[in-house]
C-alpha cells in the first residue's frame, strides 16, 4: 500500500490526507462561510454571515484548542454548507489516539449474554467489541427543539458471540465519530441498553454465519449514564479474546451483471470518470438535501466500468477528493437492477464507506484476495494509456428513466411528477444551488436545431470565433448542403472547448428544414403568437464533461465540487479557466423546442449527446436505443465525432434524415418529456432533455 499511495505522488503532488484533515479541522474557524445549527436559509448559496470569534463550547478537544461557536442564541455549532450528514468545524475531534488499558476479561460480558439478561439489569458489565460497520451521521435537529448536538451514528459491533447495533448519541458524536473506524476495538463501560429502533437499515455482514442480535441496541450517551469509551490499540488485541475479523464481500465487474437487485457488495476500481457534486431534496419541498456524485471505475475484468452513485458518507475529505486515476474502494454498495434491460449500477447505502489513494493504508480490506488481485492488475497497466480515457464533470443523464411512463410514475405521485410547461419558470426559481431535479412535462416536439461545439463554446465563454468555409457534400441524406463552416478559435483565443465542428446553416429546398434545423408546420404557424416562450437551451462550461488533466487536478476538482466552506486566499487559486480544458464529448448539442398542448406556450431545452471516442463505454449509448429520436441524435453525433477525429468532417450531418424522420413521427402528437434541471450557481440553470414518452388514450409507452 506504500506502492499505491506513492503512485499518485509520482504523477503529481500527492494527495495528503493530513492536509485534507487539517483543512477540515480549520473549517469551523471560517465564520463567514458556515451554516448555524438551527433555523437558516442557504437557498441559491446565499448564506447568513456571522461575525466575531465566539465563546468556547463545553468540552475541550485533546489538543487544547477550544472550538469556536456561533454567537446567536443557543446555537452551539456550525453545520456543513450543503448537507447535514458531514461533520464540519473544529468541534469535531479529528482522531483520538488509542490508550493503554488493562483488560480484565473476567469482568467482561458478551453480546449474547447481554441479550438474554438485559431486562433484569440496571448496570451492565463492560463489553469488548470490534466495529464491523459504520453508518453516516444523522442530524435530527429541528428549529423548535433546543438540543446542543442533535446527532446520531449507528455502528455494528461484534464479539465472539455475535453482532449487535451500537448507537453514538448527541455530544459524543463530535468527540468520537472520527475515531471509531471499521476495525477499531472498543472497551465499553457504563453504557445503556434499549429495544432496537424497528425501521433502521442493517448492513449485510461479510460473514454470513455470524449471529445477529437484532432486538436490542447499545446506547452510548454523555449522561444517564455517562459512557466510558476506550480504544484498544490493534497491537494489544489478543487472539484469545475471540474478536471477529472484519470481512468483506468484494466483487469484480465481470460478476456484477449476474447479481440480484439490492444485493450488497464491496468494490475496488481505478476511477475513469467522476461527475460534479450535486444535491437532491430528501423530500419534496424539504430544506434538507442529499449530496451525491456519479463515478465510473474499472478493475480489468470487463470492458464495462462499475457505475457508482456515491452519496456523501460523512467523509467529506474523501468525497471531495475523488478524481480520475485514483484507486477507489466502496463498501456496502447496493446493486440496482430494477429494470433488467438497463445498465446495472451500484449505489451507496447508509453504512457505505469510501476510500481513495492516500486513505488505504491500514484499512482491513487490504488483506482481501480480490483487492490484492486488483493491485496486481494495476501494476500491469500503463498510466499514460489509462489517463487518456479519463473524464471529469459535466452533465450526466444517468440513471435513465424506465421503459414506460407508468413505471416512471410508480414511485412518484403523478400530480407532483407531471408539470405544466407554464410552471417551468417556478420550478427553476425554486431550485437551490447545485440542486438537481427531474421533472416530466407534456407537450409537442416542434423544432430541433443543432448547435456546434464551436457555437456552444462561444455562448458559454464569450469567446470570439472565426469560420473557415469548406466545400463538402452530404452523402446519404436529403440535405444538399454546398458549404459547411468549420469553426476555430480566433488567434490568441484559448477556449479549449472550441473543437472542430460543423454548423450546418445552408438552406435546403425542403420547407422548414436546414441541414442544422427542423421545424414542424404547426410551429411555423404558432411561434409568433405564443403567450410565453421559455429559453432554457443554453449550456455552460460546467455542463460539458472535460478531459482530465492531472497537472490541474486541483482546479478541476474545485470546479466540479460545491463552493468551498472555507475561504480560499487569492494566492492559492489559479488563473487557468475551465473553458481552456478539452471537451470529452461530441461536436455539439441540440436545441429542442417543446410546444405546450394548448399551443400558447413553449420551452427550448437542450439535448447533449455524450460520447467519448477514447472510452466508448463511458456514457452508455445503448441506454437510449429504444428512444427513437434521442437515439438517432446520439448515434449520429457519435458517428460524426468519429469521422472528425479520423481527420475528416464526416459524411453524416447531425440533423440527418433519420433524425428528421423520427421528429416527423412525433409531429403534432402529445409526448411526455423527462427534463433534468440543475442550478449551477449565479443565474446559470441548465435544462436537459433526457427521455421522450409517446402517449395515447390507453397507455403511455417509451418512444
Amino acid at each position: 500500500w506504500e506502492y499505491i499511495d506513492g503512485k499518485e505522488e509520482a504523477m503529481t503532488s500527492a494527495v495528503e490526507p493530513g492536509t485534507a484533515a487539517a483543512e477540515l479541522s480549520e473549517a469551523g474557524r471560517d465564520q463567514g462561510a458556515a451554516r448555524r445549527s438551527g433555523p437558516l436559509s442557504h437557498r441559491r448559496g446565499g448564506l447568513e454571515r456571522e461575525g466575531g470569534t465566539g465563546t468556547a463550547a463545553a468540552g475541550t478537544p485533546p489538543d487544547g484548542h477550544r472550538p469556536l461557536q456561533p454567537l446567536r442564541g443557543d446555537n452551539r455549532h456550525y453545520l456543513p454548507l450543503w448537507n447535514n450528514e458531514d461533520p464540519y468545524g473544529d468541534v469535531w475531534v479529528p482522531d483520538r489516539p488509542p490508550v493503554q488499558v488493562d483488560v480484565d476479561v473476567s469482568k467482561l460480558t458478551n453480546l449474547g449474554h447481554l441479550e438474554m439478561t438485559w431486562r433484569s439489569r440496571v448496570h451492565f458489565h463492560p463489553l469488548l467489541v470490534r466495529i464491523l460497520h459504520k453508518s453516516r451521521l444523522r442530524y435530527y435537529g429541528k428549529p423548535e427543539k433546543k438540543m446542543e448536538m442533535p446527532y446520531q451514528a449507528y455502528f455494528e459491533v461484534a464479539d465472539g458471540s455475535g453482532m449487535m447495533s451500537m448507537v453514538l448519541w448527541n455530544s459524543l458524536c463530535p468527540e468520537w465519530y472520527h475515531s471509531m473506524k471499521v476495525g477499531t476495538v472498543l472497551l465499553l463501560a457504563k453504557y445503556a441498553i434499549k429495544s432496537s429502533y424497528p425501521f433502521k437499515t442493517h448492513p449485510t455482514p461479510g460473514d454470513s454465519q455470524m449471529k445477529r442480535f437484532a432486538t436490542i441496541e447499545i446506547c452510548l450517551n454523555v449522561r444517564d449514564p455517562p459512557t466510558e469509551i476506550s480504544i484498544i490499540p490493534e497491537e494489544m488485541v489478543k487472539p484469545e479474546w475471540g474478536l471477529p475479523e472484519v470481512k468483506y464481500r468484494f466483487i469484480t465487474r465481470s460478476e456484477l451483471d449476474d447479481l440480484p437487485h439490492n444485493h450488497s457488495c464491496d468494490v475496488i476500481g481505478l476511477v475513469t470518470f467522476v461527475g460534479r457534486a450535486e444535491r437532491a431534496r430528501k423530500r419534496e419541498h424539504s430544506e434538507d438535501f442529499w449530496l451525491y456524485r456519479w463515478a465510473h471505475a474499472i478493475d480489468g475484468t470487463s470492458d464495462q466500468p462499475f457505475i457508482l452513485e456515491l452519496f456523501a458518507t460523512s467523509q467529506p475529505d474523501v468525497f471531495e477528493r475523488i478524481h480520475p486515476m485514483t484507486y477507489l474502494v466502496c463498501t456496502q454498495m447496493r446493486v440496482m437492477t430494477e429494470n433488467p434491460s438497463r445498465t446495472v449500477y451500484l449505489t451507496t447505502s447508509n453504512e457505505s464507506q469510501i476510500f481513495i489513494t492516500g486513505w488505504h493504508k491500514g484499512q482491513p480490506y487490504t488483506k482481501d484476495a480480490k483487492v490484492k488481485n486488483f493491485i496486481q492488475w494495476t501494476k500491469s497497466q500503463s498510466e499514460a494509456d489509462q489517463i487518456k480515457k479519463t473524464v471529469i464533470g459535466g452533465y450526466y443523464p444517468f440513471p435513465r428513466p424506465p421503459d414506460s411512463f407508468l413505471k416512471y410514475c410508480k414511485n412518484n405521485e403523478v400530480e407532483s411528477v407531471l408539470k405544466p410547461i407554464g410552471e417551468i419558470g417556478k420550478e427553476i426559481e425554486d431550485l437551490h444551488y447545485r440542486e438537481h431535479k427531474r421533472i416530466a412535462v407534456q407537450g409537442i416536439i416542434s423544432a430541433i436545431r443543432y448547435i456546434s461545439c464551436s457555437n456552444a463554446a462561444e455562448e458559454a465563454s464569450g469567446g470570439e470565433l472565426v469560420q473557415v468555409w469548406c466545400v463538402k457534400r452530404a452523402a446519404n441524406t436529403g440535405c444538399q448542403c454546398k458549404t459547411l463552416p468549420v469553426c476555430f478559435p480566433k488567434p490568441g483565443n484559448q477556449a479549449g472547448l472550441v473543437l472542430k465542428g460543423v454548423n450546418n446553416i445552408a438552406e435546403t429546398e425542403e420547407s422548414g428544414r436546414t441541414c442544422g434545423s427542423w421545424q414542424s408546420d404547426l410551429w411555423a404557424q404558432v411561434k409568433d403568437k405564443l403567450l410565453n416562450y421559455f429559453h432554457h437551451s443554453k449550456i455552460f462550461p460546467e455542463s460539458i464533461p472535460c478531459k482530465f488533466d492531472y497537472v490541474h487536478k486541483d482546479l478541476l476538482m474545485q470546479q466540479y465540487n460545491l463552493h468551498a466552506a472555507v475561504h480560499q486566499p487569492v494566492e492559492a487559486r489559479t488563473d487557468k479557466n475551465i473553458n481552456e480544458f478539452k471537451s470529452a464529448n461530441g461536436l455539439g448539442y441540440y436545441e429542442v423546442t417543446v410546444l405546450g398542448i394548448n399551443h400558447d406556450i413553449a420551452i427550448d431545452v437542450a439535448f447533449l449527446p455524450l460520447f467519448s471516442p477514447d472510452n466508448p463505454h463511458l456514457f452508455q449509448l445503448e441506454d437510449i436505443q429504444n428512444d427513437t429520436l434521442l437515439s438517432c441524435m446520439s448515434c449520429i453525433s457519435a458517428c460524426q465525432q468519429k469521422a472528425t477525429n479520423s481527420g475528416g468532417l464526416g459524411d453524416t450531418f447531425p440533423l440527418s434524415d433519420e433524425i428528421v424522420k423520427a421528429a416527423k413521427e412525433l409531429d403534432g402528437k402529445h409526448v411526455i418529456c423527462i427534463l433534468d434541471m440543475c442550478h449551477l450557481g449565479d443565474d446559470k440553470v441548465e435544462v436537459f432533455l433526457n427521455k421522450i414518452y409517446k402517449t395515447d388514450n390507453t397507455n403511455v409507452e417509451l418512444m
